[in-house]
């Protein structure tokens, strides 16, 4: 195996290890608790998850899905955050770090700077899914991801030159603003509440972290993603147009399509026609 490719499998392990904590804040920020104490272990018998029960991803294939203790079985959720985790770092890592500049000897200062970068983008990441997974099952995004998570960004933002302090405040005025005026014409317009705090303070944390050029690419994917999936839904299930769909999970998939596509896709778009 080459020295890359062992890196690269590093990188994926890395991010699914982190995904197995990822799943402990998914589980525990909506009810307020700790994500440190108590250790992990089954909601039905209490039984303490032992280390070798808690490898990712793994331990769920060896265990079939149950708890060792009771038979329980365990959410499916779990594999999936840790894989999906492992493969956004993984993608990450492809990102920063592609396989010609190991062949050609890259400077030192291009390997702390790009895992800088990559280190920027995996916390940032790893707060979406985190995001994703509460807004579907309890329709709220917790305070205490994207808040945070707002002021990282903005610090961050004064070592990143291509990012910028000025750049990042923008961001996270525009990425509020915009949805907090969504939010409001909705309201005037339909006279009900069709968007939550939660959303807003979510877009001003991409705001913060991407720069304000992001935010038009996010707010237009996710609008798509959200009317497709949506209306998909809707004649599917039968519903009407009252059906309650968190607009969260749709922002993280702009904001991740930004992070790994949005220039192509810009200039692709830009070009059009010529």
């Amino acid at each position: 195996m080459s020295p890359y490719i062992t890196y690269a499998v590093f990188a994926f392990v890395f991010g699914a290890v982190v995904g197995s904590f990822l799943n402990v804040c998914i589980c525990r920020m909506p009810n307020d608790e700790s994500v440190v104490s108590p250790p992990s272990h089954c909601p039905k018998c209490d039984y303490q998850i032992r280390w070798y029960d808690n490898i990712p991803i793994l331990s769920y294939l060896l265990l079939r899905g149950k708890c060792r203790s009771c038979g329980t079985p365990i959410s499916i959720q779990y594999p999936l955050v840790e894989l999906l985790n492992g493969v956004l770092s993984l993608a990450l890592f492809f990102k920063f770090f592609p396989q010609r500049l190991f062949e050609d000897g890259a400077p030192i200062h291009f390997l702390f700077t790009g895992m800088f970068y990559f280190s920027v983008l995996f916390v940032f990441c790893s707060a979406l899914v985190v995001t994703t997974f509460i807004d579907l099952e309890h329709q709220i995004i917790p305070d205490r991801i994207t808040l945070p998570g707002i002021i990282l960004g903005f610090v961050i933002s004064f070592f990143i030159p291509q990012l910028g302090w000025f750049n990042s405040l923008i961001g996270i005025v525009a990425g509020g603003g915009s949805l907090l005026l969504i939010a409001w014409l909705y309201q005037v317009v339909a006279k009900k509440d069709g968007m939550g705090g939660g959303d807003v303070k979510l877009l001003a944390m991409m705001g913060a972290f991407l720069g304000w050029q992001s935010i038009l690419f996010i707010i237009f994917v996710s609008s798509l993603l959200g009317s497709i999936i949506g209306v998909t839904l809707m004649l599917i299930r039968k519903k009407d147009s009252t059906l309650a769909i968190p607009f969260g999970p749709f922002l993280a998939g702009g904001a991740l399509l930004y992070v790994f596509y949005g220039g192509r896709i810009i200039h692709w778009y830009l070009n059009m026609g010529r």
